[in-house]
């Protein structure tokens, strides 16, 4: 027996007309973070409400990676860009009110794994 790929569950979830079906996947909290940095509640706080409020208002795919104290580098897709450039200083004014002093837009755009490309870089030097 199998189990049910991400797909599958999706176009269930549709049939059964679960809110949920075409909701973007989420990794841990903790993924948001540079490989050997403190994990903090506080900043554990920080990211979730920075990517909930992007959320909010209306980007579908994102990722709030922090970077030291305070250093925010958004990842959203390629296709959302120029919305988060047109939403720019609403966006730098709550990311600061959540505490960052630093935001920054990932001009590669949202992707998984985009931590471990550091890694990469010291196995290879």
């Amino acid at each position: 027996m199998r189990g049910l790929y991400k797909s599958e569950i999706r176009k269930l979830s549709k049939e059964l007309k679960l809110n949920t079906w075409n909701k973007p996947s989420y990794a841990c909290l903790a993924s948001r973070f540079v490989y050997g940095e403190n994990i903090t509640k506080e900043k554990l706080k920080m990211v979730d409400k920075a990517e909930q409020y992007l959320i909010d208002i209306g980007f579908k795919q994102v990722r709030v990676r922090i970077h030291g104290e305070n250093i925010a580098r958004i990842e959203i897709e390629e296709k959302d860009i120029q919305k988060i450039m047109e939403e720019r200083n609403q966006i730098v004014d709550k990311l600061k009110e959540i505490g960052f002093s630093y935001i920054t837009l990932d001009m590669q755009g949202y992707r998984t794994g985009s931590m471990n490309e550091t890694i990469k870089v010291r196995k290879e030097e």
